[in-house]
């Protein structure tokens, strides 16, 4: 069992060497599912930051996500989520001395007040599919990338659409139409995101580190003993039917416009 740690241990610094000097226990203390930072360092290798950009960490939760970029790239970030208290957020934001960097907002990310080209970087790392699978929504946010920003994302996926309930294997039916009937293949999400002409994919595909993430998620769920249905159902997937992807795209020079429906999400 040691020896299984340590080979893990050594695994972890490999995969992601930036979320592996912070305490591992922090991180999963302050993640709402699987190690956040895992997947975030897997969408940052295919991003280029710099010093001062201003960086949209949407759907931040516990706002590490927003610390991490913070720290390791020396960017301005706004933490928004929905659901997490800004005070609780920047509690942890000034344990970690970046006060001056991460602003944590309490907001709906379909109803946002920042003023157009505003970003650098859009970043949605395990939350757009809860939100942005609207297909008014990319327009939506686009307005508030510079031309030729970048919208990152990294979240779940199918390895194969799945269009009906029949479609889905006998593990996922009892919970397909509660939680999983919006999530959907990288070829979906590719079409989905340059539908508009607004952002132009650049890199779309399986994280590298996929099957190391699968594990360490279901193995950190039983050794926490809580119950989580997308570890309990990663455990049953042998067919590999569900996995983590990260997609990047550039934000082109065409103009936002939004009908009075966009407007009002």
């Amino acid at each position: 069992m040691k020896m299984n740690k340590e080979f893990s241990t050594e695994i972890r610094k490999t995969f992601f060497p930036l979320s592996s000097k912070y305490d591992e226990n922090w991180i999963l203390k302050n993640s709402l599912g699987e190690n956040i930072l895992y997947n975030l360092e897997s969408l940052c290798e295919v991003l280029e930051y710099k010093p001062g950009m201003k960086v949209l960490d949407l759907g931040c939760g516990k706002a590490i996500s927003a610390i991490f970029l913070a720290n390791e790239f020396k960017v301005q970030v706004w933490a928004v989520d929905s659901f997490i208290s800004p005070s609780e957020n920047y509690k942890r934001i000034k344990e970690q001395s970046c006060g001056n960097q991460v602003f944590p907002l309490k907001l709906d990310a379909r109803n946002l007040p920042f003023p157009k080209d505003f970003f650098d970087i859009i970043i949605a790392a395990d939350s757009y599919m809860y939100f942005g699978t609207d297909e008014k929504y990319t327009p939506y946010l686009s307005q508030f990338l510079k031309p030729h920003g970048f919208l990152g994302i990294v979240d779940i996926c199918f390895t194969k659409e799945i269009n009906y309930l029949a479609d889905a294997p006998e593990y996922l039916k009892p919970h397909y139409q509660d939680k999983w009937y919006y999530v959907h293949s990288l070829g979906w999400w590719e079409k989905f995101i340059e539908k508009t002409g607004l952002l132009n994919i650049v890199r779309a595909e399986i994280l590298p580190q996929n099957d190391f993430i699968r594990a360490e998620y279901v193995k950190d769920m039983k050794k926490r003993k809580k119950q989580d249905e997308i570890a309990n159902i990663l455990a049953k997937d042998q067919e590999n039917l569900i996995a983590m992807f990260r997609l990047t795209a550039e934000r082109t020079e065409k103009p936002v416009k939004l009908d009075l429906y966009s407007k009002q999400l």
